[in-house]
Protein backbone atom coordinates (compact mmCIF):
# COMPACT_ATOMS: atom_id res chain seq x y z
CA UNK A 1 0.00 0.00 0.00
CA UNK A 2 1.45 3.62 -0.77
CA UNK A 3 1.83 5.60 2.14
CA UNK A 4 0.56 9.90 1.83
CA UNK A 5 3.56 12.29 2.63
CA UNK A 6 3.89 13.10 6.55
CA UNK A 7 3.34 16.56 5.72
CA UNK A 8 0.12 15.94 3.54
CA UNK A 9 -1.41 13.35 6.38
CA UNK A 10 -0.36 16.05 8.74
CA UNK A 11 -2.66 18.64 7.05
CA UNK A 12 -5.70 16.17 6.75
CA UNK A 13 -5.49 15.55 10.40
CA UNK A 14 -5.03 19.18 11.45
CA UNK A 15 -7.71 20.28 8.91
CA UNK A 16 -10.32 16.91 10.08
CA UNK A 17 -9.87 18.10 13.65
CA UNK A 18 -10.29 21.83 13.30
CA UNK A 19 -14.01 20.87 11.35
CA UNK A 20 -14.55 18.82 13.96
CA UNK A 21 -13.77 21.26 16.81
CA UNK A 22 -15.85 24.08 15.30
CA UNK A 23 -19.12 22.10 15.63
CA UNK A 24 -21.18 24.47 13.04
CA UNK A 25 -24.14 22.72 10.83
CA UNK A 26 -21.97 23.79 7.94
CA UNK A 27 -18.80 21.87 9.20
CA UNK A 28 -20.56 18.82 9.22
CA UNK A 29 -20.82 18.64 5.55
CA UNK A 30 -17.39 19.60 5.23
CA UNK A 31 -16.35 17.09 7.59
CA UNK A 32 -17.82 14.56 5.93
CA UNK A 33 -16.57 15.27 2.47
CA UNK A 34 -12.81 15.65 4.26
CA UNK A 35 -13.65 12.57 6.24
CA UNK A 36 -13.21 10.43 3.45
CA UNK A 37 -9.58 11.72 2.60
CA UNK A 38 -8.53 10.23 5.49
CA UNK A 39 -9.75 7.11 5.19
CA UNK A 40 -8.71 6.75 1.49
CA UNK A 41 -4.87 7.68 2.60
CA UNK A 42 -5.06 5.12 5.13
CA UNK A 43 -6.95 2.21 4.10
CA UNK A 44 -9.54 2.07 6.28
CA UNK A 45 -13.05 2.66 6.56
CA UNK A 46 -13.67 4.39 9.59
CA UNK A 47 -12.77 7.77 10.21
CA UNK A 48 -11.36 7.08 13.87
CA UNK A 49 -9.72 3.97 12.53
CA UNK A 50 -8.10 6.45 9.83
CA UNK A 51 -6.62 9.29 12.09
CA UNK A 52 -5.56 6.71 14.70
CA UNK A 53 -3.69 5.21 12.17
CA UNK A 54 -2.14 8.24 10.70
CA UNK A 55 -0.89 9.36 14.15
CA UNK A 56 0.66 6.00 14.74
CA UNK A 57 2.29 6.76 10.71
CA UNK A 58 3.23 10.25 11.71
CA UNK A 59 4.58 9.40 14.68
CA UNK A 60 6.85 6.36 13.07
CA UNK A 61 8.03 9.05 10.41
CA UNK A 62 9.18 11.54 13.05
CA UNK A 63 11.14 9.02 14.83
CA UNK A 64 12.20 7.75 11.31
CA UNK A 65 13.22 11.55 10.86
CA UNK A 66 14.75 12.06 13.82
CA UNK A 67 17.28 8.49 13.52
CA UNK A 68 18.15 9.52 10.28
CA UNK A 69 19.24 13.02 11.29
CA UNK A 70 21.28 11.53 13.78
CA UNK A 71 23.17 8.97 11.60
CA UNK A 72 23.94 12.16 9.21
CA UNK A 73 25.02 13.87 12.26
CA UNK A 74 27.35 11.16 13.34
CA UNK A 75 28.45 10.63 9.28
CA UNK A 76 29.42 14.43 9.07
CA UNK A 77 31.52 14.07 12.48
CA UNK A 78 33.20 10.87 11.39
CA UNK A 79 34.15 12.41 7.92
CA UNK A 80 35.55 15.87 9.60
CA UNK A 81 37.59 13.87 12.18
CA UNK A 82 39.27 11.63 9.37
CA UNK A 83 39.61 14.94 7.04
CA UNK A 84 41.20 16.73 10.26
CA UNK A 85 43.45 13.11 10.68
CA UNK A 86 44.51 13.69 6.94
CA UNK A 87 45.91 17.05 6.87
CA UNK A 88 47.69 16.13 9.91
CA UNK A 89 49.47 13.49 8.42
CA UNK A 90 50.56 15.63 5.18
CA UNK A 91 51.09 18.34 7.69
CA UNK A 92 54.05 15.23 9.39
CA UNK A 93 55.17 14.57 6.19
CA UNK A 94 55.72 17.23 4.76
CA UNK A 95 57.96 18.58 8.23
CA UNK A 96 59.79 14.83 7.71
CA UNK A 97 60.98 15.43 4.82
CA UNK A 98 64.88 16.58 4.73
CA UNK A 99 65.22 20.09 3.34
CA UNK A 100 67.53 19.07 0.05
CA UNK A 101 68.08 22.87 -1.77
CA UNK A 102 71.83 23.47 -2.26
CA UNK A 103 70.66 26.77 -3.56
CA UNK A 104 69.87 28.23 -6.65
CA UNK A 105 70.33 25.60 -10.08
CA UNK A 106 72.33 27.13 -13.37
CA UNK A 107 71.62 25.73 -16.05
CA UNK A 108 73.68 26.40 -19.66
Amino acid sequence: MLMPHPAVLRKLVDEYEALSATGAAEACAQERDLAYTPCVSTGTRDVDEALQTARRWLEAAAAADTAARSQATAARSQATAARSQATAARSQATAARPHTDDGPRVYA
